[in-house]
């Protein structure tokens, strides 16, 4: 892939705009290929410069569909993250007197770049996570979305003014936090950095970002894009590690704030640690996204959505419908459903025919598998078996096919735990109102879909389902950013949401000032020369 690699590097370098005259060069692309000579180490970026780690602790970084070496990723030194933070800090204190349209010009550059140049962070998408080109460019498509959103933050910033007396006024607006961070998951390495620091950016602050150590590639051409469109040295720093790195932004504390998504046990860590040190903390963690679908269902459609939204990303979404629950007759749809799901190739990322690309790891792999293999232990049903899928010309690659278990029971180890997986565990309940007691005993709350053409049931649905974000005849109700992504109970700490108007509040504090300035100070009256009395 390296040929293919240094031919887009060629193409960003000739690229020609009608907005202002960028320039870039990407040497991080060489970052994030394999090349014949072995693999690149991936640098920090502290102080708007790639810098290389002086670290003697490297993590590899391997191609899920080949399981070759494409990078080494550094366990940074307590010296560089402490540098990071000092460079976040001294930009801060500049960076936060800059105006709001300032900001909100960097923001629209910023979203044009990154328009341009979607297609070859797709590809980096593909060859460190594994996604579909396909996939890889909407995981771009979707984070671009929140830094257009930031583009009207100087609507969104807006305070509020009321006089509440004669000759006083009472008004608010809302101030950066000062230095911030992001810790980011591997399932989305474009998306949920764009969730992140274009916010923090835009609202004034700095921010220490740290990317999943299994493919940083995609932020760290962000980085660039970021510095191209103005963003100025120190705002946007990246460092790279595991958990001493997690526990170095969770412990500084010139670091305010912390914005996190991945799994629960990191979460629950994030966010104990950070509020111990009195830190502000947003933590999405693990889901079990439940689909209902009715007897009255529009079939066709509904099993189609069901299987995309199943089956796609190789089910490592934190919104993916990986339960399905199956009310009355409509039972009977199974067979149907599993045809479906057997249509879809398994394959590599680049290949336009493939539908479903790699997990992410061998361990990933393993504990799919496992899962799959409790719930036979357990008494259900094997209808689809992805296991052991194999694909020409990568045999190596950690594969596992669309994978269906039906007869779940919810004490059964595969529905109580996220399998982050193709796999589909299916229940079934004799009327809508037995469904939704299932999905509200459950303890996650991210998302729920319900397929229906009934308005009536859709609402009753709606109104008594408790989880964040609902999609009725929509599998994926992932908001737009103009709204905020809203998962709730365990699939969230924190009681500020990720993006839109929340988003904003969560890197910003509120100052409230009431002022007197009397009138009467303002005019030059005559002297009085008359004796003064007491009334």
């Amino acid at each position: 892939m390296l040929s293919s690699v240094l031919k887009s590097a060629s193409l960003l370098g000739a690229r020609t705009t009608t907005r202002k005259a960028f320039s870039i060069n990407y040497p991080i692309l060489q970052q994030v290929a394999y090349q014949s000579g072995g693999p690149a180490k991936v640098k920090n970026y502290i102080d708007g410069e790639f810098v290389d780690s002086k670290t003697t602790k490297w993590i590899e970084l391997r191609n899920p569909a080949t399981q070759e070496v494409i990078s080494l990723v550094p366990e940074s030194t307590d010296e560089e993250l402490v540098a990071a933070t000092d460079s976040a800090e001294i930009a801060a204190k500049e960076w936060s007197k800059s105006t709001v349209i300032q900001r909100q010009r960097v923001m629209m550059d910023l979203q044009y770049l990154i328009r341009q140049h979607q297609d070859r962070i797709a590809e980096n998408i593909v060859e460190e996570q594994g996604k579909t080109f396909v996939d890889a460019k909407g995981d771009v498509f979707r984070g671009l979305q929140v830094v257009e959103q930031a583009c009207a933050l100087t609507t969104m910033l807006m305070g509020n003014h009321l006089t509440v007396a004669k000759d006083m006024e009472t008004y608010n607006y809302r101030e950066p936090l000062g230095v911030v961070a992001g810790i980011c998951p591997f399932n989305f390495p474009a998306m949920i950095p764009l969730w992140m620091f274009p916010l923090a950016i835009a609202t004034g602050n700095s921010i220490v970002m740290k990317p999943s150590e299994k493919d940083p590639g995609a932020l760290m051409m962000l980085a660039q894009l970021a510095a191209e469109a103005g963003v100025p040295k120190g705002v946007l720093n990246i460092i790279h590690g595991s958990v001493d790195c997690v526990n170095y932004i969770c412990d500084e504390p010139r670091i305010k704030a912390i914005s996190f998504v991945g799994s629960d046990v990191a979460g629950k860590h994030i966010y104990t640690r950070g509020n111990a040190n009195g830190k502000r903390v947003q933590a999405n963690l693990g889901a079990k996204n439940h689909a209902v679908i009715l007897p009255d269902a529009n079939k066709q459609a509904t099993l189609n959505a069901v299987a995309g939204a199943a089956f796609g990303a190789a089910g490592q979404r934190c919104m993916a419908l990986s339960t399905l629950v199956l009310v009355g007759e409509a039972k009977e749809w199974l067979p149907d459903l599993v045809e479906r799901a057997q249509q879809l190739k398994v394959g590599y990322g680049m290949d336009p025919e493939t539908d479903v690309g790699p997990v992410i790891s061998v361990q990933s792999k393993d504990r799919i598998n496992r899962l799959v293999q409790s719930g036979v232990e357990e008494g259900a049903d094997l209808l689809l078996d992805g296991r052991g899928v194999v694909v020409k010309g990568y045999e190596k690659g950690n594969f596992v096919g669309p994978t269906i278990i039906s007869n779940v029971k919810p004490d059964m180890e595969c529905y109580r735990e996220e399998i982050f997986g193709p796999v589909l565990v299916c229940l079934t309940a004799d009327t809508m109102d037995e469904a939704i007691e299932l999905i509200n005993k459950n303890p996650y709350g991210n998302g729920t879909a319900i397929f229906t053409n009934s308005g009536a049931s859709a609402r009753k649905f709606e109104h008594e389902i408790d989880v964040g974000q609902v999609g009725i005849n929509v599998p994926i109700p992932v908001p737009v950013p103009s709204f905020s992504f809203t998962g709730s109970r365990g699939s969230i700490l924190g009681d500020m949401n990720f993006y839109g108007k929340s988003g904003l509040d969560f890197y910003t504090k509120p100052k409230t000032v009431t002022s007197l300035w009397k009138g009467t100070d303002a005019s030059h009256s005559r002297a009085s020369v008359s004796m003064p009395t007491i009334r």
